[in-house]
């Protein structure tokens, strides 16, 4: 089976070809490109992309099938993306009829965090497991869920919106929301703790080890990056996102009752900076049998994880 997938991100969009063949996924190409307000310019460029790849692997006479993975909010039946907060521009979006226009073929749409709960369950970390919580912690914080063995989108297509969750009255923007989930634990979050952090240093007359420019310029990759070298004020940026990381975990923890967290993107990266804050609030916030039934752990599809999301779409 020859599957095309569309992986849009909020900073990067990608195609992916790839051939599945005995439940196991084999990428035959790939093409990222930066992604912009105008949705029809992306998308004709993977399109044209996706051809070509096609094309010069010899399967372009061949049937395929294509996913899509994209941030939510979203329509996966109708198959509308519906103004993600992380991409600006791309309201109402009917991305699988414009597919269907420009290859003819029906496509199915997926939320970024379910299409990765998804391959993570059938291909990563999540196998053997029938309750698990996928988590994005990238540009924002999603959450896909696979309950009892199926994935669970709610009522509405709208569960796993955990970023929207409050955690203080005030505090770093995510999801629209002052002290949400998402604003301490995102990259955007984790970005906004860091220029708070810079500007204290700053009245103090010390300039923060993460800030290469300007305090407005300061990006999570830099406080990671400072963090490595094993600075103290980069470190206690992480510490404060760790600590309200463990806050929201507990109540997923006590909601869902899950056997594994998975956890992409910046923890997979950077987890060891987390981990320490992150399980002394779980100590004390979440019930004493849930959390010693779960165990917390990065995704194991590392950087491919989109790629592995946008091609399970396609097949399940």
């Amino acid at each position: 089976m020859i599957v095309l997938g569309f992986d849009i991100g909020g900073t990067k969009s990608a195609v992916i070809l790839a051939e599945v063949f005995n439940d196991r996924i084999h990428f035959l190409g790939r093409k990222e490109i930066e992604t912009t307000t105008n949705w029809k310019e992306i998308m004709d460029q993977l399109i044209l992309a996706g051809m070509h790849m096609l094309e010069i692997s010899g399967k372009k006479d061949e049937n395929f099938k294509i996913g899509v993975s994209c941030g939510g909010p979203l329509d996966s039946k109708e198959g509308i993306i519906q103004s993600p907060p992380n991409l600006p521009g791309w309201d109402h979006v009917p991305i699988i009829e414009y597919l269907h226009g420009k290859l003819g073929v029906k496509g199915k749409l997926q939320n970024d965090a379910d299409a990765c709960a998804l391959a993570e369950w059938k291909y990563g970390a999540g196998r053997g497991h029938e309750n698990l919580i996928f988590l994005t912690f990238g540009t924002g914080l999603g959450a896909g869920l696979i309950l009892n063995g199926g994935l669970y989108t709610g009522a509405c297509n709208m569960a796993g919106e955990v970023g929207h969750i409050s955690l203080e009255i005030d505090g770093p923007v995510g999801h629209g929301k002052h002290g949400s989930f998402e604003g301490f634990c995102s990259g955007g979050g984790i970005a906004q703790i860091a220029k708070l952090k810079a500007h204290e240093l700053e009245e103090q007359g010390t300039k923060a080890s993460f800030m290469k420019s300007s305090i407005h310029h300061i990006t999570t990759k830099d406080v990671a990056e400072a963090a490595e070298a094993g600075y103290g004020d980069a470190l206690d940026v992480f510490r404060i996102s760790g600590k309200y990381f463990g806050r929201g975990l507990s109540i997923l923890i006590d909601i869902l009752n899950p056997e594994i967290i998975i956890v992409g993107s910046i923890y997979a990266r950077a987890g060891k900076f987390l981990d320490e804050e992150m399980y002394r609030e779980i100590e004390k916030q979440a019930l004493e049998r849930s959390r010693k039934a779960v165990k917390i752990v990065p995704a194991q599809l590392g950087e491919r994880i989109g790629d592995y999301g946008a091609i399970v779409t396609a097949i399940v």
